[in-house]
């Protein structure tokens, strides 16, 4: 009987993690070891914040996510955030569909159940959030954030039949975060083009998961506090190093839990966000100072989720 380690690596796995922590082979297809991602950008007037905040500080912003969700944005709202995405040229990523805390089952929100994490609850909500991905796709959406296993599955099963766009990026979310090179590896095979891990795991438990997967990582340097309130700045080095490529991304310590988002919160929310940028550029001078060598990828690189022109046009 062979022993668990063996096992491991008979199936391509890592049979522990690596104490000596090795640099990653892989790279973004432009060469790249790094993109900046400036998460939480919640329409299109924060957006523009975000851009505007960017230009003035100098920081390379490759990709925006969202967290609403699709279903609390407008047609309009959508269309103006991505038109605005569209001419910088940078990846607009939208959460996809309701979730089990929008729902009115209260299991979400007992202690044990926060496990559920973001899934979905039910056929229904699950026919909901494809219809959320089905009418932001028209409008020119080319990049989803899920939350949900079975979700992931389907989206990426409706890419490859040609009911989605097969530029399509989905994006996996820090709340289905893999913590395992196993578990990692199921979000891969089941369709996901980029996926947050943990915040909190080892440089030595990333290089692990690094080792599974072919597909870019996605790390919170700075965790909101709902997620434990990391922040990673001095390990950024360490960051780019074994888990390439990867997107860093920035979320802020001592914030207020926005979700969901609205013209109710815009101010606060357009604050956050050009925090964020600030941030990510205390990350670039960590980059500066410590691994000047690390390769960003160039803006515009061709396999962003760009905005496309919506399907009517």
């Amino acid at each position: 009987m062979k022993t668990a380690r063996e096992f491991l690596e008979s199936i391509s796995l890592p049979g522990g993690d690596p104490l000596d922590c090795p640099p990653s082979p892989r790279r973004f297809p432009d060469g790249g070891e790094y993109r900046i991602e400036i998460p939480s950008t919640e329409g299109p007037r924060v957006l523009a914040a975000v851009l505007e905040e960017a230009g003035k500080r100098k920081v390379p912003v490759h990709r925006v996510s969202q967290g609403s969700g699709i279903m609390l944005m407008t047609d309009e709202e959508i269309t103006e955030m991505l038109e605005i995405g569209r001419r910088a040229a940078i990846e607009v990523n939208l959460f996809i569909g309701p979730r089990c805390t929008f729902d009115i089952g209260a299991q979400a929100f007992s202690p044990a159940g926060k496990t559920l994490g973001l899934s979905l609850r039910g056929a229904n909500q699950l026919r909901f959030a494809l219809e959320d991905v089905k009418r932001a796709v028209r409008l020119g959406l080319r990049s989803v954030l899920v939350s949900d296993i079975g979700s992931l599955q389907v989206i990426a099963r409706m890419r490859a039949e040609g009911e989605l766009p097969p530029d399509l990026v989905i994006k996996t979310s820090v709340m289905m975060a893999p913590a395992n090179p196993a578990s990692a590896r199921i979000l891969e095979l089941l369709g996901a083009n980029t996926i947050n891990i943990p915040s909190d795991l080892t440089i030595s438990q990333i290089a692990a998961i690094r080792s599974a997967i072919q597909v870019p990582i996605d790390f919170y340097v700075e965790a909101p506090d709902n997620i434990g309130g990391f922040i990673r700045y001095y390990e950024i080095p360490d960051l780019i190093r074994v888990a390439a490529p990867i997107y860093l991304k920035f979320g802020l310590r001592n914030a207020p839990d926005v979700y969901p988002s609205g013209t109710h919160l815009e101010n606060t929310v357009v604050a956050l966000s050009r925090e964020r940028v600030r941030r990510a550029e205390m990350a670039c001078e960590v980059i500066s100072r410590f691994c000047p060598q690390a390769v960003m990828s160039p803006l515009r690189a061709k396999d962003l989720g760009v905005p496309a022109l919506a399907a009517s046009a």
